[in-house]
């Protein structure tokens, strides 16, 4: 079952999805709603596509609503069509991740660790997250994806990673949760973060600010 994890909260869902299937099989899930377009050409891009809105499909339908497509804003943030939610997808092949919120932004962000990680993080990370990462790429990994999870969360893209963009420095477990900050002009906004390491990869998502 291609379908890893589904996880159900009272206004919102997250879910994970192994890529099984080939395209034309991804394809005839979500159609005649979605096409993909020929201008994507790589294969697992492709397929990360399709599982993506073939998950968005199956996490509505665990809220016993239809799937309608999925639109963005300008900003290139997606929504899913016809509803008032927050959506947040991400991919690293061949496993994908989606989280849908009904009241407050989303952000997910999947990744494999991997060594280029430890050679991009001078770029990213502010000193300090660098210092409490060192050389564990998996620590790389949650910091990489916590930010990116930020970045999702604020919607809006010309944030500079190692300043607007800050994580607390943490103890790492097989999961746990963490602090960003996201930081633009006088204005700091706190957003509460989950971490799960998997044997495969790292999976980072926002928390919910509200009961």
């Amino acid at each position: 079952m291609p379908l890893e994890k589904i996880v159900l909260e009272s206004t919102r869902a997250w879910a994970l999805w192994r890529i099984k299937e080939d395209e034309a099989s991804l394809a005839a899930r979500i159609s005649p709603l979605e096409q993909i377009s020929e201008t994507i050409t790589n294969t697992n891009k492709r397929l990360e596509w399709l599982a993506g809105r073939v998950l968005v499909k199956e996490v509505l339908a665990s809220m016993a609503l239809p799937f309608h497509g999925i639109t963005k804003d300008e900003y290139g943030k997606p929504f899913p069509k016809g509803y008032d939610f927050h959506l947040s997808l991400s991919h690293s092949f061949p496993f994908v991740a989606t989280l849908i919120d009904k009241k407050e932004s989303a952000g997910i962000d999947l990744e494999q660790p991997k060594e280029k990680l430890l050679r991009i993080a001078p770029r990213i990370f502010h000193p300090e997250e660098l210092l409490d990462a060192g050389n564990d790429i998996t620590k790389h990994c949650i910091y990489w994806c916590a930010k990116e999870t930020l970045v999702k969360v604020h919607g809006q893209k010309n944030l500079i990673f190692a300043e607007n963009l800050l994580i607390d420095p943490f103890q790492m477990n097989n999961e746990g949760d963490i602090s960003g900050r996201i930081i633009v002009a006088d204005s700091e906004r706190v957003i509460p973060l989950r971490y799960i390491v998997n044997p495969n990869f790292v999976v980072v998502f926002n928390q919910r600010t509200k009961i």
